[in-house]
């Protein structure tokens, strides 16, 4: 059985939610799906679906290098936004950044995302992770990539319209609501 090489970016759903940012196993690179935060935590171009969209990319890269793989092999894209009538503005991010290289693609509109101030969220799935002589060269190397520093664990906030706190605040009242029905 191959080895299989979980990749963890430091972010704040991982450890609640229990997933990696991406999974290298069998010469395939899976990239979870991927937001517009930056490595500080704070929300690229709230309101602004191009911004963000070019954020994720960013981050989908960084993780797909981490990972022994590069833009220029993805295979495939699945990307949710929260409003279809804005494709053009993802389109254009997404064109720009795979034009060269198109990967097969799904566009999916949905109501919401984990944070209110996301507008979109790209899942990635590429070729060529680490070969076996890779793998096998530095376990060391595997096990750093596996751990995820909590001074490197950056706490989302946006920038704009609503705070995490305020988000945070709103859906804890909304899910109070709920539980009362």
């Amino acid at each position: 059985m191959g080895e299989i090489t979980r990749i963890a970016s430091g972010g704040l759903w991982e450890p609640i939610f229990g997933y990696s940012r991406a999974v290298a196993a069998g010469g395939w690179v899976m990239v979870a799906g991927t937001t517009g935060f930056d490595e500080h935590g704070t929300l690229a171009g709230v309101g602004q679906m191009y911004v963000q969209a070019r954020q994720a990319i960013t981050n989908i890269a960084m993780a797909l290098e981490r990972a022994g793989s590069n833009l220029d092999k993805v295979v495939r894209t699945r990307v949710f936004v929260t409003d279809i009538t804005r494709l053009n503005e993802v389109a254009r991010a997404h064109k720009e950044s795979f034009g060269a290289n198109p990967p097969a693609s799904t566009v999916v509109e949905v109501r919401r995302l984990a944070h209110p101030d996301m507008l979109v969220e790209i899942e990635a799935d590429a070729i060529g992770g680490p070969s076996r002589e890779e793998q096998s060269a530095s376990t060391l190397a595997r096990a750093q990539v596996r751990t995820v520093r909590s001074s490197t664990r950056a706490k989302p906030r946006a920038v704009g319209k609503r705070s995490a706190k305020a988000s945070a605040k709103s859906n804890a009242k909304s899910t109070t609501t709920r539980r009362r029905r």
